[in-house]
């Protein structure tokens, strides 16, 4: 598929059909992923690979929510569905270590060096890759997040060490129609005038 139709076509699927995603489609999302660009090369990422049944059935046992201020039902009918779940991991320490590096030189470790959180950014390049991927597989793909309050949940259901922060997660499968609507059905997108500033704000 070309790139422009790639980039067109990909869309925040939110209902998945029954059909399995091939082991070897799996592992090329996850090799795009790694070619994403990280800070320093400190490719400081992990990824948790969550396909089978029983797998993701404790994920959505960890994070779902027990409260939640709006009806969340719709949403997790068609995503519990996916087939794929891969979990996108975030080390701030790789970065404050990598960067403490005699090539960097930042020696004292100090993250208010940093203006954004560097760690995220660049696992939020790695899942979009991963997005992008799974179109160009024919398949459909969901970016979403795991709520503050269930990141120590997820944690221990899965073993994960304090290091790593989950800066996301991305479900994958083959796309079923009648999926809960997301906010572009809500909200126009805004025009390239109200967005780009050129030479001067």
């Amino acid at each position: 598929m070309e790139f422009r139709d790639v980039v067109r076509r990909r869309r925040m699927v939110r209902r998945f059909g029954p059909d399995p995603v091939a082991p070897e489609v799996v592992d090329r999302l996850l090799e795009t992923a790694v070619r994403a660009p990280s800070a320093g090369f400190t490719q400081g990422w992990s990824f948790l690979v969550l396909t089978s049944d029983a797998e993701r059935e404790q994920f959505w046992a960890a994070t779902t929510p027990t409260d939640s201020p709006r009806d969340m039902s719709a949403w997790l009918d068609g995503m519990r569905r996916a087939p794929v779940l891969i979990v996108a991991l975030a080390s701030r320490d790789a970065y404050v270590g990598r960067y403490a590096e005699p090539d960097k030189g930042w020696t004292d470790r100090d993250e208010a060096r940093w203006p954004v959180p560097y760690w995220h950014v660049d696992v939020g390049m790695a899942s979009l890759l991963m997005l992008q991927t799974a179109v160009d597989e024919g398949l459909g793909a969901c970016f979403f997040g795991i709520s503050a309050d269930r990141i120590e949940t997820f944690r221990a259901a899965f073993g994960v060490p304090a290091e790593w922060a989950p800066t996301g997660v991305v479900a994958v499968g083959h796309p079923e129609a009648g999926g809960a609507q997301g906010s572009p059905a809500r909200r126009r997108r805004k025009p390239m005038a109200d967005v780009v500033h050129r030479g001067r704000w």
